[in-house]
């Protein structure tokens, strides 16, 4: 038996963009080229889907990419308070190195 995809959103059979259906080219706004390395395997990707399959795969590297962005800020953030709380340190000393000389 031959396997039938049916487009969710185009009510009808889906098919590969510039396929001769009936006699006719057929064109999929939907069809789209996804190139890159897949979130999961690591593996390189470069292949024709409709855009609605894609979602998975582009969902799951949208999050793996957030993940990534958060790892940074939280480490960026980590640095800054450390070096804050050494400058802040520094000025403390100062400030009393200052006040024990005008002191004598």
């Amino acid at each position: 038996m031959e396997k039938k995809v049916l487009c969710p959103l185009m009510k009808g059979e889906c098919v590969e963009d510039g396929a001769i259906r009936d006699g006719e080219l057929v064109t999929c706004r939907f069809w789209t080229t996804v190139h890159g390395k897949h979130p999961q395997t690591g593996a390189d990707v470069k292949e024709n889907d409709c855009a609605i399959a894609w979602i998975p795969m582009l969902l799951i590297e949208n999050s793996k990419v957030n993940r990534e962005t958060g790892a940074a800020v939280e480490s960026m953030r980590n640095t800054n308070v450390t070096s804050t709380s050494q400058f802040l340190n520094a000025m403390v000393a100062v400030a009393e190195t200052n006040k024990r000389n005008q002191i004598k």
